[in-house]
């Protein structure tokens, strides 16, 4: 486990695991989650372990909540607003408790009673064998479709990492990501955590709509990054980006082509034909695994795109058997 982790867990906890697991046990670890007043338990890609010696106290809350806000909790009060907080590494932690209300806005979480830890991880490669699929020389507008825990963000971080460096079908292009939860780049202080190519320009913890238009505006990228669309507001921001002339790639929360279509929301996306891929996504048997890629018509492409579970999976083991090539960009 990142030892970036460990120091913000409670000593007596943090020894447990240390004691209790090794490395490679705690390889798929996804999340701990500590409840006051309960014990904690940690969930992996495929099952969970409650730690019946520990129980997580207020006081551990107290210190948790301190060690995340660096012992100044007014310095992360927008980030606490939302819900969570992104720590060195990437790790995100969510909290829930009593919310203060104000006009009707969240003003505050106080009383903080919950923490999910979510364990950052990167996995280089998870998108190598869409590529042929979604890219000529230049990234197709892309739009990746699944539910939580599909390996949505994933696979669209390895896309701009990909994009952003070059590989052997795409050249390397300035790329704008817009990270809302920094879920993506994962930025601490406004340096991304995790490796979204050398070419990439990270807007962290901005709305989606506003942000791709500053970036749009401001740092003339080629391609266009963005998570979880769905707001009318995001897709508006997305077709003006799109008539700028830059590709885009993006997430979207569905289940099947037919509940992408249902939603109101995209509509204009869908009419207007502005995606030229479609690519159904879920986490069974594993996360990453490729349903069906579409073209901008709908016409199913492929339902066979190898070795996309296992790349995105936690496993040591690399499956891989479709050969690649070199670089040819750098």
């Amino acid at each position: 486990m990142d030892e970036k982790i460990l120091k913000f867990l409670p000593d007596q906890l943090a020894q447990i695991i240390q004691h209790r697991f090794n490395s490679k046990q705690l390889i798929d670890l996804e999340e701990i989650r500590l409840r006051v007043g309960r014990q904690a338990q940690m969930l992996f890609h495929d099952r969970e372990q409650i730690i019946d010696e520990y129980t997580f106290k207020r006081e551990d809350a107290t210190t948790l909540l301190a060690k995340i806000s660096e012992y100044s909790v007014y310095r992360l009060e927008e980030e606490l607003r939302n819900g969570y907080i992104t720590i060195q590494g990437g790790h995100r932690i969510g909290i829930s408790g009593k919310v203060s209300v104000e006009s009707g806005q969240v003003k505050a979480v106080t009383h903080v009673s919950s923490f999910n830890i979510r364990i950052a991880s990167e996995r280089k490669g998870a998108a190598k064998h869409l590529l042929n699929h979604i890219a000529q020389d230049q990234l197709m507008n892309t739009l990746l479709i699944g539910p939580p825990k599909s390996g949505k963000t994933t696979i669209l971080r390895d896309l701009i990492r990909t994009v952003s460096n070059g590989a052997v079908t795409i050249k390397p292009s300035r790329v704008a990501l817009v990270d809302e939860r920094a879920e993506i780049a994962a930025s601490y202080n406004g340096v991304p955590q995790h490796d979204v190519g050398r070419r990439t320009d990270v807007m962290s913890d901005c709305p989606k709509a506003e942000g791709m238009m500053m970036m749009v505006r401001s740092m003339s990228p080629e391609v266009l990054a963005v998570d979880e669309i769905g707001r009318e507001e995001d897709v508006v921001s997305l077709m003006e980006a799109i008539h700028t002339g830059v590709q885009v790639v993006c997430s979207v929360h569905g289940y099947s082509m037919d509940d992408l279509k249902r939603r109101p929301n995209l509509q204009p996306l869908i009419n207007d034909e502005i995606f030229n891929r479609y690519i159904v996504l879920s986490p069974h048997p594993k996360p990453g695994h490729v349903i069906g890629i579409y073209d901008k018509s709908f016409q199913q492409l492929t339902t066979n795109v190898r070795s996309m579970t296992n790349e995105v999976g936690r496993s040591h083991h690399d499956s891989v058997h479709v050969h690649v090539g070199r670089n040819r960009y750098s």
